[in-house]
């Protein structure tokens, strides 16, 4: 289900002016998310799949993609269906996931639906079903979405949102050692996002690192991708 849009964003779709489609509904509970109205499966529909189409057609020539997020866009069933119409309008996708569905992202990028993925890495491995609110059942299909990213040909980026209370030198430096025995290719790209404390963030009290520790991590995580960058923070 449609929950949400986003008109217009130069941030969201690297090098592309782009629209963002929010889904309902997420099967991870991380407790720093802001979107949290968007984790139950049912919610209130902001717009149907034909009216995303028909405001899609209005923006032909104006838009260059569009990125569909969450939510968990890959627990939608009509997903494939709604991107084939997407790209039949000529626009560039870009899904964003939590990784925890290769199966689906698998599928999309066999019919070449996919132009760019954004996976988040929650944590190192030790605390990653801590930091995402997940079972542990699903790390394994975490990692299967990396080692297919890693492996691949899609163009994508990994990015881990840092928040004081989950993160720290142990854990960063873990996450590294832990690409490396899914592939042996470096990521493409790495990007640290700063958390930004919202009323709308599921657990409260937490709080953004410092200045130096995001300038740490990214030398830490130096090693492991080509490009490593920080988002969100002055």
């Amino acid at each position: 289900m449609i929950a949400g849009l986003q008109k217009m964003t130069l941030l969201d779709f690297p090098g592309k002016v782009a629209c963002t489609v929010f889904f309902q509904g997420c099967n991870f509970r991380c407790p720093f998310c802001h979107n949290s109205g968007l984790l139950p499966l049912d919610g209130e529909e902001f717009m149907t799949e034909d009216e995303l189409i028909a405001f899609l057609q209005k923006r032909i020539g104006l838009l260059d993609g569009v990125c569909l997020t969450g939510g968990e866009p890959t627990l939608y069933k009509g997903l494939p269906a709604l991107i084939r119409r997407i790209k039949a309008l000529g626009f560039a996708v870009k899904l964003d996931t939590n990784g925890s569905r290769p199966e689906v992202l698998k599928a999309l990028a066999e019919e070449n639906l996919l132009d760019y993925v954004a996976v988040d890495v929650k944590n190192g491995p030790d605390r990653y079903c801590e930091t995402a609110g997940m079972p542990e059942s699903l790390l394994p299909r975490v990692e299967e979405t990396l080692k297919f990213l890693l492996d691949g040909q899609l163009d994508y980026e990994l990015r881990t949102t840092v928040v004081a209370q989950f993160h720290n030198e142990a854990t960063v430096s873990a996450i590294g050692p832990w690409l490396e025995k899914l592939s042996s290719k470096k990521a493409k790209r790495f990007f640290l996002q700063c958390f930004v404390g919202r009323d709308s963030v599921l657990s409260g009290g937490l709080t953004p690192p410092t200045a130096e520790n995001m300038a740490l991590y990214k030398e830490i995580l130096a090693s492991c991708a080509d490009f490593v960058e920080i988002r969100g923070m002055d």
